[in-house]
Parts: C-alpha cells; sequence; structure tokens
C-alpha cells in the first residue's frame, strides 16, 4: 500500500509517495510562487503531482493527504494560508482529486501543516509515547500542533494549536493575520532575517538574507545576528509557556527550516522558556528537535490520509 503526500508551505510545496511503515519512496519539490496568483500556486503543485505520478509506486496510490499552511478548513477541503496571499478559501482538494492521473476514487483529506507534523512526531519521531505534547513548525511561519491525552487533537476545523497566531507584544506589529504581535512575525525565519538586517547585518556576497544565513553569522559571533535568534526565541519561549500553562505538556518539539539552526536558536530558547515557565508544573518541559526534520509534514499527511479511513489508529506501522 502506498500513501501520496503534499506538505505545502511558504518556501517550499513538497510531494511524496510514502509506504506503510513511513518511508518515503519517493519526493518531488517546488518552490513555493507565494506572492503570485492562485493558478500559478496551483501550477506548482501540480508539476508536483505530475512527477510523482511518472514514478512506479504510483500506480499502487491508496489515499493521499494533504498537509497545507493554516488556516485550513478541513471539512471544506479549502486553505487559505497567512503566507500565501493568493490562497484565500481555495479549494485544494478538489483540485488535487481532479488531478488527471490521481486514481478514481481517491479523494485526498487536508490537515494543517503543523497538525501533520505533529501526527508524525508521536507516531515514529520524538514524541513518540508521549502523552502531552506541543509539535512546533518554525519555518516561513510558525506553526503548531497537539497531542493530548495520547491522541492527536486537531480541533473542529483542523487549526487546533496554531500557537504562531498567538499575540505575545501587546504593542506589535500588525501580523498579515490581523491581530498585533504573533509568535509568528517575532519568531518565523522571515521575522529573523528582517530583524538582522534592521540591526545592521547584512550576509556575504552572493547569499541570500535568510535565517539560514543568519544563524551562520551567529554560530561566527556575529553579534546582532545572535540578538535576532534571541529575540526570535523570547518570543517562541511566551507562546509556548503560555501553552504549557493551559494544557500541561510533557514535552515540545520543534522541527522546520529555522530549527535546522541547533543550538543557536535551541541555547537561548530553553533559557528563555525558563524565565516564562515558572510555575511548578510549567517548569523543566523538555524542548528538542524534531527527529523526522524537514520530512515529518509528508510522513504526517500520509498518516492522516491513512487515519481517515481507519476506526481507530493509523494504518501506518511505527518504526521501532
Amino acid at each position: 500500500m502506498v500513501y501520496g503526500a503534499l506538505d505545502i508551505g511558504g518556501t517550499k510545496i513538497a510531494g511524496a509517495l510514502v509506504d506503510a511503515e513511513g518511508r518515503l519512496v519517493a519526493r518531488a519539490q517546488r518552490p513555493t510562487p507565494a506572492r503570485r496568483p492562485a493558478e500559478e500556486l496551483m501550477g506548482a503543485v501540480t508539476a508536483v503531482l505530475d512527477e510523482l505520478s511518472a514514478h512506479a509506486a504510483w500506480g499502487a496510490l491508496s489515499r493521499m493527504g494533504i498537509a497545507g499552511a493554516g488556516p485550513v478548513d478541513t471539512a471544506a477541503g479549502t486553505v487559505s494560508p497567512v503566507n500565501i496571499p493568493g490562497w484565500r478559501g481555495f479549494p485544494l482538494v478538489e483540485r488535487v482529486r481532479t488531478h488527471p492521473r490521481m486514481p478514481l476514487g481517491v479523494r485526498p483529506v487536508l490537515v494543517g501543516d503543523a497538525v501533520a507534523m505533529a501526527a508524525a512526531e508521536h507516531w515514529m519521531g520524538a514524541a513518540r509515547g508521549v502523552d502531552n505534547a506541543l509539535c512546533m513548525v518554525v519555518s516561513t511561519g510558525v506553526g503548531g500542533g497537539l497531542i493530548l491525552n495520547g491522541a492527536l487533537h486537531a480541533g473542529r476545523s483542523g487549526n487546533a494549536g496554531h500557537i504562531g497566531h498567538i499575540t505575545v507584544d501587546l504593542d506589535g506589529s500588525v501580523c498579515p493575520c490581523g491581530a498585533r504581535g504573533c509568535v509568528e512575525g517575532l519568531a518565523s525565519g522571515t521575522a529573523i532575517a528582517t530583524h538582522a538586517q534592521a540591526a545592521g547585518w547584512a550576509p556575504p556576497a552572493g547569499v541570500a538574507a535568510t535565517a539560514a544565513a543568519v544563524a551562520a553569522s551567529a554560530r561566527a559571533g556575529d553579534s546582532r545576528a545572535q540578538a535576532a535568534y534571541d529575540r526570535a526565541a523570547q518570543a517562541l519561549a511566551a507562546g509556548i509557556a503560555a501553552t504549557i500553562a493551559l494544557v500541561e505538556l510533557d514535552l515540545v518539539v520543534i522541527g522546520g527550516g529555522v530549527a535546522q539552526a541547533g543550538d543557536t536558536l535551541f541555547a537561548p530558547l530553553r533559557r528563555r522558556l525558563a524565565e516564562y515557565a515558572v510555575l511548578d508544573f510549567a517548569r523543566d518541559v523538555p524542548v528538542v528537535p524534531a527527529r523526522l526534520a524537514l520530512d515529518a509534514g509528508l510522513i504526517g499527511a500520509a498518516a492522516a490520509a491513512a487515519r481517515a479511513t481507519e476506526a481507530v489508529a493509523p494504518v501506518l506501522t511505527p518504526r521501532s
């Protein structure tokens, strides 16, 4: 049995064919034309599907999952990503379902990208066996998914755990979502690069001004780059501490492109979290990197598709 998976974010549109043990047997990717019209965005999705459908394993495709940047509406099958303005109420499920090579009877299942990441990390990653966890994606945007009482908690519309749009700065700038001072506006990869540049940092010649470039400068001792990561860490810590206070977590897992900075992010984050999570029940909750790294969204999308037609648990087999 083979599951199809799409992971759609503000930077990249990735797709994969995933086997029953969660292994990727084929992978395709295109940049996200995030500021382009809706049909051009859909063209990138179609290109990924075209590439996957050329693989021999496509013939065994039984189900398809889509992890979409949020907000999503899982019942309607639509997406309205904050960082992809060309899609507002876009009928992504229907458009993927009607791809010319999609097998008859395969109706894609939509979940939020961070919810998919939480599902993947709970079943075969860093949160496996943990009853209460927050799993976060820190990338072009900031999202989250919750494991509560041992089960994925997606919420009525599929957006539960959307920590990126918790307000942590009452006087902060207006987020594209419409609120002020959101975690995402302070801690996303875009926000890190923007803040570093405003402080006078510049990437080396020929290198794009990205969070990864800021991380490289921070590791080399650039105080402006280090300050940009500390600011992001503080915003993340405030949002995480608020979530711990609400639902009592056992673990926090962080993945996404920004998390690839390693201790450049995690060291100030753990230090800042100690300043915010001060109540006895909130103190000392471990914060760890995602084990599935950048493939968590794809594996989680496949798992969501598997679970959608099962009575209880996903049919993906956890790795030992």
